[in-house]
């Protein structure tokens, strides 16, 4: 039987400026959405495929899009039109062209395609507690070629020290076309890192801390995917019973599964869920168990 994969993941908490909206008067601002009556920092999913991409290139995939860097607004280049069948990033990540005289100079290839990784964005563990840096930008003076502006500013940046939670989910019917590029998105995912919006110069990892996936014939995860507390944990874990979510069907890695309670541990492991303290190593026996589900 074909099965589902649906993940959690949670990062290490850092502090983050690493994603920020609109500039007004030198005040850099962070995303933020509300939850109750509280604002959290987010992280667009965007962001993270971009990132995505950036890693399946440098593993050697064949990839149809690249980012330009010397161009004077967002720019990227294709170097063909999009084929599914012959680039990881157009198999994975999906496109769309709106171009109608490219679409009828290449009438056998279809002008858009889904995305086979499902992501939503990445939102703070913890809320925004307004705390903000400041810097001082120098004129640049002298004999400088070029210079930015006719006196030196200073720059206001909203920061916060969190971790980071976001779901993903993939699709055995979607992936199996191309198991490998598939296996090379999975570990792309679990060294996810150089996330970033704007022009921001922010080292933050998007790499899992803590891990909780399903493995299932289900089209739903079927449990909270943004359930870790401020403290890491995840209390969904107490539905995994006979009556309710299948053991089995969960694997739960790195410091959630290191740091369990043993009695908890024990009674989670008689039902079947798979434990590892490393993330990586469970993605990489995930991805490997999720792609040869169809064949059993």
């Amino acid at each position: 039987m074909t099965k589902n994969l649906f993940a959690s993941i949670l990062t290490y908490p850092a502090p983050s400026s690493n994603y920020r909206g609109e500039s007004e008067e030198n005040r850099t601002v962070l995303q933020k959405i509300a939850k109750g009556k509280q604002e959290y920092t987010v992280i667009s999913p965007e962001s993270m495929r971009n990132a995505l991409r950036e890693m399946l290139i440098k593993t050697g995939l064949p990839c149809n899009r690249k980012r330009l860097h010397d161009q004077e607004q967002l720019a990227v280049e294709f170097q063909e039109f999009p084929n599914a069948e012959k680039f990881a990033d157009d198999f994975l990540l999906g496109f769309m062209v709106a171009d109608n005289n490219a679409i009828k100079k290449n009438k056998g290839l279809p002008p858009k395609r889904d995305s086979v990784l499902r992501m939503n964005m990445a939102v703070a563990l913890t809320p925004y507690r307004f705390d903000a840096t400041f810097h001082q930008s120098p004129l640049n003076a002298g004999t400088s070629p070029w210079k930015n502006a006719s006196t030196s500013a200073l720059l206001h940046r909203e920061v916060a020290h969190t971790a980071y939670q976001y779901p993903f989910a993939l699709a055995h019917s979607d992936c199996q076309p191309k198991p490998e590029w598939t296996k090379a998105l999975i570990s792309a995912i679990s060294q996810l890192s150089d996330v970033a919006g704007g022009h921001a110069r922010s080292y933050y990892e998007m790499a899992p801390k803590s891990i909780v996936a399903r493995l299932t014939p289900s089209l739903i995860a079927g449990y909270d995917t943004y359930g870790f507390n401020e403290e890491g944990g995840f209390k969904e874990l107490s539905r995994i019973k006979s009556d309710d979510l299948p053991g089995e069907e969960f694997w739960i890695g790195g410091e959630l599964a290191r740091n369990m309670e043993p009695n908890e541990k024990e009674r989670l492991t008689k039902v079947g869920v798979h434990f590892y303290d490393n993330p990586q190593g469970l993605l990489a026996a995930l991805a490997n168990e999720f792609l040869e589900s169809g064949e059993k």
